[in-house]
């Protein structure tokens, strides 16, 4: 579309007209035909929304321009090009589409390489915002940095409701937008009530908007989202702004919501005088009074409102004969499909969706005569990578001047730049967001969590960023690098030793890796860095300087694949399984026993070596799996339950566990040497498992 004047013709109204018909009439088949029949099980309608929404789309027309929406953001998406065959196959959960029938018909995006696309939605309120911060932080990156001039202008769109405004995710955006002058736009679509809950219980007074005229950095625009002439004003205005000014608006727009929150919602909660209102500011009339008989005349409009009923009723019959999703592909791209030749590369996410090759590595490392401990390993590593990949950028608290908490970052922005290595806001929901948004325009980002512990407030993105590849259907992907210290140190205490890998491993989409010496820290981080699937690089803070965990450091090629456990020992009557810090203890175990035991290094436990694990075991006949996260339900459940059921017939005893009480970790190292599986009790268990018939 052309750049709109308010009130003059020029702006392609009839356009407008023709998506707000469209939008009203899918809603409206949702609503009267297609919820009632259960065609379609969850819905949610824009009525009150759309018009302001198709406004927004008409001005997104940059190619780098991204917009990260949410469950009420449908007439943006048909703006910027969605079908409407595919509007309404992806809530019938049809095949094709955004999600290939995986994700909720609503939780949409878009995938375009010569316009605006719309990130992958999330189904959490708020998760929306800092993915799109990092969007937009990449954009200044590939402007300034990589000196692209084809992100000159390019902006970041977050759309939200005003109950989206008191989440973790909107502040930590805002902090992001306003302390770095990002390109970015929160457009904030007010219509009084989250679900059933009033404005004023979201933020003081019930107007964000007020409440922000302060904030430093931020232009504040309002306007009435349902006045053709006022909205798009306001929206012209504010686009420009961020354009020209590189730096973030906010704009509130007041808009009614002409439906329940969901097809279930029957809206009792609002009285009747409420609901007249409501529909008194309905855009729909107010646009065709704006355009008839002024710039459309009435059989104008009666065309435009025929045909775009015609488009709906024909996209209606072709999403009811697309055939349903193919349950042979339901396990495909948790994570990429790769192979030597032909990896299935995701439309958008890292380097290489964006065409670009990185070295490939090698597994036979080239050692140098010093041994360095784990932190100089990790250090090293980031600092070649950083060399190599022009897009890798590494951030976090305290990673720049001081080089981190734990001094793996020590240097590297002296050596790069702080647009290369870079100190963060304290929000690691934040962090998190920010990382997925910027692998999505093409970066590889390694972000920093100072402790396992500190992670717990980026849970929900962590978990999004793990999905994004399957329930897009390999449309999007992030990875990412988040370097976690954890573990037990000098002491313990429940906020900075906690071990907890178990949780990632459970996470869909996700690599864990958990090194025990500076070598395999080497291999297995630049495998990270240089990775099409996200990963969780664990750094046991108890093996950052342990001498058990020097080694000469392997070449700035070597690379450790994931999957694959390291036999440390070989042995014949015992199999020990574990990784971390407890690889030493248990190689300390075993020199105190005449015992012959086999010990595997599973380094990383997402994927993890089941083949190396059980033909060991079926070697051996006895398994003991020993690790520091706590007992009950911690991984070494799973390759317990592997064993058993994969290996049965070859075990001469059961297989055992060792690990860590279930209790938060102690501070008093007394307790805390208590609390983890020691040298004596592992070789005493070992001992047992060998003399046990």
């Amino acid at each position: 579309m052309v750049s709109p004047t308010a009130g003059s013709n020029d702006f392609e109204w009839n356009r407008v007209a023709e998506l707000l018909l469209i939008s009203r009439e899918l809603d409206r088949l949702e609503e009267e035909e297609l919820v009632p029949n259960k065609e379609v099980l969850y819905q949610f309608s824009a009525r009150g929304h759309d018009l302001a929404q198709i406004l927004l789309g008409s001005l997104l027309t940059h190619k780098h321009d991204a917009a990260s929406g949410y469950y009420r953001s449908r007439p943006l998406l048909l703006t910027l090009g969605l079908s409407v065959e595919d509007a309404l196959a992806g809530p019938m959960g049809k095949s094709g589409g955004f999600s290939d029938g995986r994700d909720i018909g609503v939780v949409c995006n878009l995938p375009n390489r010569d316009g605006a696309k719309v990130l992958p939605m999330a189904g959490g309120v708020g998760t929306q915002y800092t993915p799109i911060a990092g969007w937009a932080q990449a954009i200044t990156y590939h402007r300034d940095q990589l000196g692209d001039s084809s992100w000159n202008g390019a902006l970041a769109v977050a759309l939200g409701g005003d109950g989206s405004v008191a989440t973790n995710g909107f502040w930590s955006a805002l902090t992001m937008a306003t302390t770095l002058q990002l390109p970015m736009l929160f457009y904030i679509e007010d219509n009084a009530y989250g679900l059933s809950t009033p404005s004023s219980f979201q933020t003081p007074g019930g107007n964000i908007a007020q409440n922000l005229a302060s904030f430093k950095n931020l232009e504040i625009v309002e306007g009435d989202g349902t006045d053709p002439v006022d909205a798009i004003t306001k929206l012209t205005s504010a686009i420009s702004s961020v354009r020209t000014n590189n730096g973030p608006v906010l704009i509130r727009l007041r808009v009614p919501r002409l439906s329940g929150h969901s097809g279930q919602d029957t809206q009792a909660y609002k009285d009747e005088l409420f609901i007249r209102d409501e529909q008194m500011r309905d855009p729909l009339p107010k646009l065709r009074s704006y355009l008839v008989p002024d710039i459309l005349s009435e059989r104008e409009w009666e065309r435009i409102d025929s045909r775009a009923k015609n488009e709906v009723s024909s996209a209606l019959e072709a999403a009811r004969n697309r055939a349903e999703p193919k349950t042979e592909t339901l396990y495909h791209h948790c994570y990429v499909e790769d192979n030597e030749e032909t990896p299935q590369l995701s439309l958008f996410g890292g380097v290489a969706a964006e065409g670009i090759s990185l070295p490939k590595g090698t597994e036979t490392p080239s050692p140098e005569p010093a041994r360095v401990n784990l932190l100089t390993a990790i250090r090293r590593t980031l600092e070649h990578e950083l060399s190599v990949n022009d897009r890798l950028v590494v951030f976090g608290e305290d990673v720049g001047p001081k080089g981190g908490v734990h001094a793996a970052t020590l240097g590297l922005q002296d050596a790069y730049g702080d647009k290369r290595v870079f100190d963060t806001s304290l929000s690691e929901e934040g962090i998190i967001g920010r990382a997925v948004g910027m692998a999505y325009a093409g970066l590889t980002p390694v972000a920093e969590i100072q402790f396992r512990k500190y992670a717990d407030p980026a849970q929900e993105q962590l978990t999004d960023c793990g999905t994004i590849r399957w329930r897009t259907n390999n449309q999007f992907a992030a990875p990412i690098v988040v370097r976690m210290p954890g573990g037990h140190s000098k002491c313990g205490d429940p906020w900075h030793s906690m071990s907890d890998e178990v949780m990632f491993a459970h996470m869909v989409g996700w690599q864990v890796a958990y090194p025990s010496n500076a070598e395999d820290g080497v291999g297995l981080l630049r495998s990270a860095l240089r990775s099409n699937n996200p990963t969780m690089f664990f750094e046991h803070r108890n093996l950052l300087d342990a001498p058990s965990a020097r080694c000469p450091y392997p070449g700035d090629e070597f690379v450790v694949p994931f999957g694959k456990a390291k036999l440390l020992q070989a042995g014949t009557d015992v199999t020990v399984i574990t990784w971390g810090a407890m690889v030493e203890r248990v190689l300390q175990a075993t020199k105190q026993i005449a015992t012959s035991v086999e010990v595997l290094d599973l380094r990383t436990i997402s994927p993890w070596d089941r083949e190396a694990v059980l033909s060991s075991v079926e070697k051996t006949g006895r398994a003991l799996i020993v690790h520091e996260d706590t007992l009950t339900a911690g991984f070494g459940a799973e390759i317990s339950a592997v064993i058993s059921a994969e290996a049965f017939l070859s075990l001469k005893a059961p297989v055992e566990r060792l690990a860590t009480r279930d209790i938060p970790m102690p501070y008093n190292v007394g307790l805390l040497q208590a609390a983890l599986p020691s040298v004596e009790l592992i070789a005493d268990k070992i001992l047992e498992l060998a003399e046990f018939t």
